[in-house]
């Protein structure tokens, strides 16, 4: 589950522009190129407590699980961050048993590219 610190709610589903654009992009990645980005995250996630979705995956993804989001948007890297954001977003709203908290942060005053995801403890009343 998907906590807005900035709204201070929950986050249930993805905005109608961004389900457009999530199942317009998802069009371009198979279910196994999917479900092995999504076994990363999870994994990724499982160790950590908070993280910047925009650090993740780094800077080079030849090799790497997320190569498959690179290629299904004919290498532009704004349209591959949007998608590989668009899949961490949707994986935590639907992950069962954590809430994650999200929020847009900074680093030295200057705004990160992706949200702040961090794991709540006690969370606040649906």
């Amino acid at each position: 589950m998907l906590y807005s610190v900035s709204t201070g709610s929950y986050v249930e589903s993805l905005s109608p522009q961004r389900k457009r654009q999530f199942d317009a992009l998802m069009t371009r990645l198979s279910s196994a190129e999917y479900d092995a980005i999504c076994d990363a995250l999870i994994q990724h996630f499982q160790d950590k407590e908070v993280d910047t979705s925009s650090w993740i995956p780094g800077n080079d993804w030849t090799g790497t699980v997320y190569e498959p989001i690179h290629n299904a948007c004919n290498g532009n890297i704004e349209e591959s961050g949007k998608l590989f954001g668009l899949i961490l977003f949707d994986l935590l709203m639907n992950y069962e048993g954590i809430v994650w908290g999200f929020l847009k942060a900074e680093k030295d005053g200057i705004p990160l590219k992706g949200p702040t995801y961090f794991r709540i403890d006690n969370p606040p009343p649906r």
